[in-house]
């Protein structure tokens, strides 16, 4: 048994999990000596352990060796499944607060506004409070520029022809050929940035969400205070680090997006 392993530690199980994750990118097949090794197992176990995940669908084996088959596919769409997108955002976001001490959010779109989907916030001088839920016209924001430059020409008219029910007054009002070359540029980059276009001291980077399709579902950003972040900082540390969480996400949208709707009743027998 494994050290400091209760009573109720089960060690069978965790060899059969040793097993499974030897099967590392770039070695999808392995011999029998290569998993006992790589488990740290002794050859008969190694074997046994083999044989019964073969047995249930999880091994396939060949002249060329052992390989795992799409069913493992299924321990990691159990979790998938039984979360909602947000709860799988949510490690992703609160290591994007930890790594730029800024807040960070998740919003949609709303017609002409930008609504508050998830947030992990840091305690600083702000403004405008923030909570899910909450709503401020897109064009103002970075949020809403990603999540407007994803539209074509007829969706776009359609939304900012929409009032806002934010009840906010931004500091800036773009004129429309001043905004269609914002989005132009956004499109160019693939991340939006606003300078205390909403309000005073209020300065946001963000990037875009995408489902399976390519699609852009939502944006995250990380919003800071214009008085302790300069642009440079945000441009040069902060978006690095933005646009690898939005891809993070983006590849668990699609995952969760992926997830069996129905679970087949077991065959009788």
């Amino acid at each position: 048994m494994r050290r400091d392993a209760g009573p109720d530690f089960i060690e069978a199980l965790a060899r059969g999990l040793d097993v499974l994750r030897c099967f590392q990118p770039g070695r999808p097949y392995m011999t029998l000596s290569e998993v006992a090794a790589g488990a740290q197992l002794a050859r008969p176990t190694a074997r046994r352990i083999l044989i019964t995940l073969q047995q249930l669908g999880y091994v396939r084996s060949d002249e060329a060796g052992f390989s795992l088959t799409p069913r493992v596919l299924e321990l990691g769409m159990t979790y998938i499944g039984s979360q909602n997108i947000w709860e799988l955002a949510g490690p992703h976001l609160r290591t994007l607060v930890e790594r730029t001490r800024e807040s960070c959010s998740i919003a949609q779109l709303d017609g002409s506004d930008i609504v508050y989907v998830s947030r992990v916030a840091m305690p600083k001088l702000v403004t405008l409070s923030v909570t899910v839920g909450t709503r401020f016209p897109a064009v103002q924001t970075s949020l809403g520029k990603v999540l407007l430059a994803a539209l074509d020409g007829p969706a776009l008219d359609g939304v900012l022809g929409q009032p806002s029910r934010s009840g906010i007054t931004p500091r800036r009002r773009p004129q429309r050929d001043e905004l269609d070359e914002m989005l132009r540029d956004v499109r160019a980059k693939g991340w939006a940035m606003t300078d205390e276009e909403l309000a005073l001291g209020i300065r946001s980077i963000a990037a875009p969400i995408r489902n399976g399709q390519g699609r852009t579902v939502a944006a995250v950003n990380v919003n800071a205070h214009a008085a302790e972040t300069s642009v440079d900082r945000l441009v040069e540390h902060h978006l690095p680090l933005l646009l690898r969480t939005a891809g993070d996400i983006s590849a668990d949208w699609a995952a969760w997006e992926s997830r069996p709707l129905a679970t087949l009743a077991p065959r009788a027998g």
